[in-house]
C-alpha cells in the first residue's frame, strides 16, 4: 500500500544517515553547498531518535544503508563503482556492500534448498560449505555434486527478502509521487517511471528461475567471445529460491593487489570489460546490467568471468542503432550528427533548433578530448547533461535507463582497475564495428529482406492495421486520476520527506 505511512520510512532514512554519521560523509563526498547542508541536516536532526543504529563495526555509510534494507544497499553498490563521483574513500567503504554482508545461517540455507528442490541437501551434495558471499538479496555456498563430483555455486534467496524489498519500494514510490507533486519540473525526469523500472528489475531478481534462464541465454550469446566466460546453469538443481551454477574459480575484479600478484594486466582487463559490455549491448541487445566488481572474477588464464544474472538489460535493434550513432558521433566529435540523431529518433521535440542543440552537445563532449582521463569528472558531466536536457525539453527514456546506468557502473569498474582508461578510446573500435555491420549497405540489404518478408505475411492486413493505429492516435488520452496525496496531508512533513529521501532519489535518477 502506497500511502502517507511511507513518510515515516523516508524520515527514518534521513534519521538513520544522521545517527550513523553517514549524512556528513555523503554531503562531503558530493561537495554539497553550505546552504544545502544546513537545510538537510536541520530538517533531519530532530528525528534522529527514529533512525537505526546499525552495526557499529561498519563504516558510517555502509552501516546506514545496511540498516535501512536491501533497496538502499543496491544504490550503495552502484556508487561503490564510481570513485570519481563518490570519492576514493567512500567508494572503497561501499564495496563491502557487494558480497560481504552478514550471512544467514547454514541451517536456514539447507532448509531453503530442501524446501525448494524437494530433496534433502545431503542427497544432492557430498559437501556444502558455509556462505562464501552474502549480498543484499541472496548468498552463495560452494558445494560438490554427488552425481558428478563437480564443484558448484549454490545461490539461495535470503529468508523474508520479498517482504523487505516490498516495504522499501513502496516508500520509494511515495517519495517519487511527492517530489513530482511538489516540484512539477521534476516530472520531466519521470522519477515514478524510474522507480517502476527498478521495481520490475527487483521482481525479476526475486525469482531465481528467471535468473537461471538469463544466465543460459547470456552464455549462448557470448559463447564465442574471447576472454569471457559464463558459468553453466545446473537446471536439475535450480528452482524459484535456489539456483545452482558451475563454480567460477578466479580472483575478484575488485582486488587489485590479488590481480597484480597473479600477474594480470589491469589496463587490459579494464579495457576488456568496457568492450565486452558495449559488444553485448550493441551486438546482442542483451547485456549484464549489474557489472560491479562483486559480480566479476578473473580466471587464471586472464578470462573475465561474469556471474549473478539477476539484472539483465534488453534494448531493441532500432534503439541500439540510435545509441551507437550517438556514441560514435561523440567519439568523432561530430556534434551536428549527434544532434540530428536525437531529432530523428524523436528524443528532442521537432520545434527545437538542431544547430543550437549541437552547440550544447559540443560543450558536453569537448572537455573529454585532449584531457587526461583521470581529470574527467563524470559527476560534473552528468550535471551539465541534465541542464541541457531540461533546456531542450528532452524526457528521461525509460528503455535507456538501465543501459545508461550500467554504462556508468562499467566505466567505474574499468577505472578502479586503471584510472587512465579512457572510455572513448576503448569504445571506438566496438562502436565503429557495430555501425559498419548494422548501419552500412549490407545491413540495409538485410533490412529490406526483413521488410519484404513482413509484407509477404501481413500485406493483406496492412490497411486495417494502419487504420486501427490512426484511430487510436486520434483518440484523446484519458486523464488518469491524480496519484498525489492532498496538500494538507503533505504540507507539514514535506520538508522532512525531501530531506530524508532526496539523496537516495538523486542517486537513483543518476
Amino acid at each position: 500500500m502506497r500511502g502517507p505511512h511511507n513518510i515515516l520510512r523516508l524520515v527514518r532514512t534521513g534519521a538513520t544517515m544522521e545517527r550513523t554519521g553517514a549524512m556528513k560523509v555523503v554531503l562531503d563526498a558530493f561537495e554539497a553547498p553550505g546552504l544545502l547542508r544546513v537545510a538537510v541536516r536541520g530538517l533531519v536532526w530532530p528525528f534522529q531518535w527514529l533512525g537505526y543504529r546499525g552495526d557499529p563495526a561498519m563504516p558510517p555509510v555502509p552501516r546506514a544503508l545496511t540498516a535501512l534494507g536491501p533497496a538502499y544497499i543496491k544504490f550503495g553498490q552502484v556508487l561503490s563503482t564510481r570513485p570519481d563521483i563518490a570519492g576514493e574513500d567512500l567508494a572503497a567503504q561501499l564495496r563491502v556492500l557487494q558480497d560481504k554482508l552478514p550471512p544467514f545461517s547454514l541451517t536456514e540455507a539447507k532448509r531453503s534448498v530442501a524446501a525448494d528442490l524437494g530433496v534433502d541437501v545431503d542427497e544432492i551434495f557430498s559437501s556444502f560449505s558455509e556462505p562464501v558471499a552474502a549480498a543484499s538479496i541472496a548468498q552463495v555456498h560452494r558445494a560438490r555434486l554427488k552425481e558428478t563430483g563437480e564443484d558448484v555455486a549454490v545461490k539461495i534467496l535470503r529468508p523474508g527478502i520479498e517482504r523487505a524489498f516490498r516495504k522499501d519500494v513502496d516508500a520509494f514510490y511515495f517519495a517519487a509521487d511527492t517530489i513530482e507533486f511538489l516540484s512539477p519540473a521534476s516530472r520531466r525526469l519521470r522519477p515514478r517511471d524510474v522507480i517502476e523500472h527498478f521495481d520490475g528489475v527487483v521482481a525479476g531478481e526475486l525469482d531465481l528461475r528467471l535468473e537461471a534462464s538469463s544466465a543460459s541465454e547470456f552464455a549462448a550469446n557470448t559463447a564465442e567471445d574471447d576472454g569471457f566466460q559464463v558459468p553453466a546453469v545446473k537446471w536439475a538443481y535450480s528452482g524459484r529460491r535456489v539456483m545452482t551454477l558451475g563454480w567460477a574459480e578466479g580472483e575478484s575484479l575488485g582486488d587489485n593487489a590479488a590481480l597484480d600478484a597473479a600477474g594480470h594486466d589491469r589496463h587490459a582487463l579494464g579495457s576488456r570489460v568496457l568492450q565486452l559490455f558495449l559488444s553485448h549491448a550493441l551486438r546482442d541487445g542483451y547485456f549484464h546490467a549489474d557489472m560491479h566488481q562483486g559480480n566479476l572474477k578473473v580466471a587464471a588464464n586472464g578470462d573475465v568471468i561474469a556471474y549473478d544474472f539477476g539484472i539483465m538489460g534488453h534494448i531493441d535493434e532500432y534503439t541500439r542503432r540510435v545509441y551507437a550513432e550517438i556514441l560514435f558521433g561523440f567519439i568523432q566529435r561530430d556534434y551536428k550528427r549527434v544532434a540530428e540523431v536525437h531529432f530523428e529518433a524523436g528524443y528532442v521535440p521537432a520545434d527545437r533548433d538542431v544547430d543550437e542543440f549541437a552547440r550544447a552537445l559540443r560543450a558536453v563532449g569537448e572537455p573529454i578530448f585532449g584531457m587526461d582521463a583521470t581529470r574527467i569528472s563524470m559527476g560534473r558531466l552528468l550535471s551539465y547533461l541534465f541542464e541541457v536536457t531540461e533546456r531542450f525539453g528532452m524526457e528521461t527514456r525509460t528503455e535507456l535507463i538501465l543501459l545508461q546506468r550500467t554504462m556508468v557502473v562499467v566505466e567505474g569498474v574499468a577505472r578502479s582497475l586503471d584510472p587512465g582508461v579512457n572510455i572513448w578510446d576503448v569504445a571506438k573500435p566496438v562502436v565503429a564495428g557495430y555501425i559498419k555491420d548494422s548501419i552500412g549497405p549490407r545491413a540495409l540489404g538485410r533490412d529490406l529482406l526483413k521488410t519484404a518478408r513482413v509484407l509477404a505475411r501481413f500485406g493483406p492486413r496492412l490497411p486495417a492495421l494502419v487504420e486501427d493505429v490512426l484511430i487510436r492516435q486520434a483518440t484523446p488520452p484519458q486523464d488518469p486520476a491524480p496519484r498525489y496525496w492532498p496538500v494538507a496531508l503533505i504540507g507539514g512533513v514535506a520538508g522532512a520527506v525531501l530531506g530524508a529521501g532526496g539523496i537516495f532519489l538523486v542517486i537513483a535518477l543518476i
